[in-house]
């Protein structure tokens, strides 16, 4: 069967019929016709579509914190007081922090200072605290930054950025 605008047709289900409101009982929709009972939606002529309400309504609408919001996630943020769960010489990375429960997101985990330190670990993560740092390095571990992902440029921006080089 060959395949051309005469037939051709739409999904099953994809096509619904609109109901047509306010047609009578024969219509199959019942005595109130789809409309519902009473009130001024149920009447003929019934509430005006994209009306302009209120201030208070518009107000309603805005978002109630202010200020800027930044769309770069917040850090997970882990204590040196908390990382004493390691046994000394354990190398610590994001998704072993998280298979232990200390944090929920691996994509950008910070070390802070707060707490002691007396195993001497490998810690890998995306940031650490200056306080942080000088802990571990004084417990006798080490310090690994790991580099954020970046986000892909598109091909167009790539070769701008070659063709200046």
């Amino acid at each position: 069967m060959s395949v051309g605008l005469n037939t051709l047709k739409p999904n099953p289900g994809s096509t619904t019929r609109s109901v047509r409101v306010g047609r009578g009982n024969a219509s199959g929709h019942g005595t109130f016709s789809g409309r519902g009972i009473k009130g001024q939606r149920a009447r003929s002529g019934g509430r005006k579509h994209g009306r302009k309400r209120g201030l208070k309504m518009m107000l309603l609408q805005l978002p109630k914190s202010r200020g800027f919001q930044s769309l770069e996630g917040k850090a997970s943020v882990v204590n040196l007081g908390v990382l004493g769960v390691f046994p000394a010489g354990a190398i610590v990375t994001p998704e072993l922090l998280v298979k232990k429960g200390l944090i929920r997101d691996a994509s950008y985990v910070k070390i802070l200072g707060n707490g002691k330190l007396n195993n001497a670990l490998k810690i890998h993560a995306n940031a650490f605290s200056a306080s942080a740092k000088t802990a571990i390095e004084a417990a006798g571990g080490s310090c690994t930054v790991l580099a954020l992902h970046e986000q892909p440029t598109p091909k167009r921006q790539l070769a701008k950025r070659n063709a200046k080089q």
